[in-house]
């Protein structure tokens, strides 16, 4: 069964409860739901994040991720979008953020993670993905797809791992869609 945050028996507070997470490298994570009084601390984030990231991230080159990239990270709806924050327990610091967008039928969600330069490697993706995925699943999805620059080797292997499955985008030679369905 899935809670819609419009039901009268769920609150936005229910929805935007912050949980913890231990990566695979003993990191733990506070993660929530991002509001738009995180804009500056995304658009301060974004700057963390190495520039192919970035790129992959936004499908476009940018130095810097400004208020209009942000605006949509910060302004959701909480059920057909979510967008989530994450901190580092120990330092307080925002060292990735995390966005499910669904179609309007809420049967396929898109993905997208980014992560902090300096977290690269220490399983905050591996666990990111899984929370997308609970989320999806909570939501009553059906799938969930990430589209990707084919030189993000390391989100196409990461998200291989995580049962998703690689498709050629008609159209665009450059870009691979990676779906997930769920039983």
């Amino acid at each position: 069964m899935t809670t819609n945050p419009t039901d009268t028996n769920a609150t936005l507070a229910d929805l935007a409860e912050p949980t913890e997470h231990k990566t695979r490298d003993g990191i733990m994570l506070v993660v929530r739901p991002a509001y738009a009084e995180d804009g500056a601390r995304l658009e301060a984030f974004f700057d963390t994040v190495n520039d192919d990231d970035r790129r992959f991230r936004f499908l476009t080159a940018v130095r810097h991720v400004g208020p209009d990239q942000i605006e949509p990270l910060t302004h959701v709806d909480h059920w057909r979008t979510e967008s989530f924050v994450a901190f580092d327990k120990a330092t307080g610091e925002l060292v990735a953020s995390a966005m499910l967008a669904c179609d309007a039928q809420m049967d396929t969600g898109e993905i997208a993670v980014s992560i902090h330069r300096d977290y690269r490697g220490k399983g905050l993706g591996w666990t990111l993905l899984d929370i997308l995925a609970a989320e999806a699943k909570r939501r009553g999805l059906k799938r969930v797809i990430s589209i990707e620059d084919r030189d993000n080797h390391a989100a196409i292997e990461l998200e291989r791992e995580k049962g998703f499955e690689a498709h050629g985008v008609d159209g665009d030679p450059h870009l691979i869609l990676l779906e997930k369905h769920f039983a």
